[in-house]
């Protein structure tokens, strides 16, 4: 996936709130692809572990935490909002992946 993302006012130049709304909503998009791309990986992921039990792994979890609160740092964004952001993003990719090895094994869960 090449990504792009589109043309929009930088938040510095913004005059009006439909500037604002411009960018935020092309960020957004952009941000749903990128989430999309996200999600193909815990599709690899479901495929190529053999164990169930490996798809919660609570040490990586608190390796990427750690990892996004640092750049969350060195980008200006504040971890008050890239924690949570990432903690939910995390337990749903995990809710995700544990539904997709499933089906890939053709585990029911009823």
């Amino acid at each position: 996936m090449n990504l792009v993302v589109e043309d929009r006012p930088l938040p510095a130049d913004c005059e009006t709130m439909a500037d604002v709304r411009k960018g935020v909503d092309a960020l957004d998009r952009t941000l749903v692809l990128l989430l999309a791309e996200r999600q193909r990986y815990m599709d690899a992921a479901a495929r190529i572990k053999t164990d169930r039990a490996t798809v919660l792994d609570t040490a990586r979890i608190e390796d990427v935490v750690t990892k996004v609160k640092a750049n969350a740092r060195a980008a200006g964004l504040s971890e008050g909002i890239a924690e949570p952001v990432w903690r939910l993003l995390i337990d749903r990719c995990i809710a995700y992946e544990f539904g997709v090895w499933d089906q890939l094994r053709g585990v029911r869960n009823d």
